[in-house]
């Protein structure tokens, strides 16, 4: 079973989904606005949107006849965590090899 962590990286590893996220950052889109600046069509746009609103990184708005997209920011939490996890295991990897040399040197 693929977990939310999963479907998340694998949504974020796409360059054009990551600049998806990026334009919703500033505000929500509709489908046609989204497809605009990437130069391909709105068909291919829609299986974007469809993956990351499967990693529950945006969600679909309504608003008359459309239904424009805005960016879930508290969705991207569990991915901030754990590489936060990461992030702190390296500091404090690097921290001890700095203690060791600063022995070794004394």
């Amino acid at each position: 079973m693929e977990s939310a962590l999963d479907r998340q990286f694998a949504a974020l590893a796409d360059p054009t989904r990551r600049a998806i996220l990026a334009r919703l950052a500033s505000g929500e889109a509709t489908v046609a606005e989204l497809a605009r600046p990437f130069g391909i069509t709105q068909p291919a746009i829609s299986r974007h949107l469809k993956v990351l609103e499967s990693a529950g990184l945006i969600e679909a708005g309504k608003m008359a006849q459309s239904r424009p997209r805005r960016l879930k920011a508290s969705s991207l939490d569990g991915a901030r965590l754990w590489i936060e996890g990461l992030r702190s295991l390296w500091t404090d990897s690097f921290d001890q090899l700095d203690q060791f040399l600063q022995q070794d040197k004394d």
